[in-house]
């Protein structure tokens, strides 16, 4: 009778066991079909995600391709200033544009290779914006001429170092050491890896900079997109009261020639100075569209020239 017993209590023990296992099991297949299906319905989103970003992209260059078309001038007052949320039945689209030319071109500090000659004072071929950039770095408490030199040294094509900058000598001294560029900047993320950008310095700089303009030699500011803190740089004589007369200037009624700026009471005699290194109109644009599918967010950001009438892509990025 106890062994019966004993082979009972053995039994229930095995059962037990069994069906702790078996519940394990299931638990473990649920957790994996979930998981399963969870990464598959991640990636679908995400895929539905790119496509609304790059049709938000699509749409965006050819509206302002068109609005390009009709005015000669372009300004903050256009359409395409504004943020544009596109609601989305499992999701939203926001669509931002920025104009490349409301910013200070860093390859424009020193002549490029190939490029005409442009100087900015003495007898440094220094690039025609270089004092531009001076007054820039210096609002944000920047070691300006430093920077300004890194810059140059990593553009120019010699080997000879300015004084607080540094060529291939300096950066193959490194810990992962690479040479010097000598060629112009492709994107403002370069700038990493020039002596003195530091993640904080970029922070501080990377609304006011670009790598983009016009041509090899030129990259005029846009006097009716450029914020106050580029306005001032312009010109030592440019005061921050006199940059928010511009700016209030331009709300009323944009500026449609370079020379309207001496309608601003102060610029009558700064401004003839400034006509070859400002602009009303602005060809490149930075296009930013951020899709959001159930959660999961895709970014295309890219960077078009419309010169000509025809869109060419300059540069794409998606994550």
């Amino acid at each position: 009778m106890a062994v019966k017993r004993d082979q009972r209590g053995f039994a229930l023990v095995i059962t037990l066991i069994v069906t702790a296992l078996l519940v394990a099991l299931v638990v473990e297949f649920i957790s994996e079909v979930y998981v399963d299906t969870t990464s598959r319905q991640s990636f679908v989103d995400a895929q539905k995600a790119s496509l609304m970003a790059e049709s938000g992209v699509t749409g965006a260059i050819g509206i302002m391709k068109f609005s390009l078309l009709k005015s000669n001038y372009t300004s903050l007052l256009d359409p395409w200033a504004k943020p544009m949320d596109i609601p989305e039945e499992q999701g939203s689209l926001r669509i931002t544009v920025e104009d490349e030319s409301a910013k200070l071109s860093l390859n424009h500090i020193v002549v490029l290779p190939g490029g005409a000659s442009f100087n900015d004072g003495g007898g440094d071929p220094t690039g025609y914006y270089h004092g531009t950039a001076l007054r820039l770095f210096k609002k944000f408490n920047l070691p300006a001429s430093d920077l300004c030199d890194a810059i140059a040294d990593w553009i120019d094509e010699n080997d000879t170092p300015r004084p607080g900058g540094g060529e291939s000598k300096w950066y193959t001294n490194l810990k992962n050491g690479y040479q010097a560029k000598n060629g112009p900047l492709d994107t403002v993320e370069e700038l990493a890896l020039v002596k003195g950008f530091s993640s904080e310095v970029l922070d501080k700089l990377r609304p006011f900079i670009t790598v983009y303009g016009e041509s090899s030699s030129t990259a005029p500011v846009n006097i009716n997109t450029a914020p106050k803190e580029l306005l001032t740089a312009l010109d030592e004589r440019i005061s921050d009261s006199l940059a928010e007369q511009i700016i209030e200037y331009r709300k009323n009624s944009p500026f449609k020639f370079n020379s309207e700026l001496v309608r601003v009471p102060g610029m009558e005699q700064i401004a003839t100075g400034l006509i070859l290194r400002i602009a009303v109109k602005s060809t490149i644009y930075r296009i930013r569209a951020e899709a959001e599918v159930n959660g999961t967010t895709r970014v295309i950001e890219t960077v078009v020239n419309f010169k000509g009438g025809t869109p060419v892509t300059l540069y794409w990025r998606e994550y």
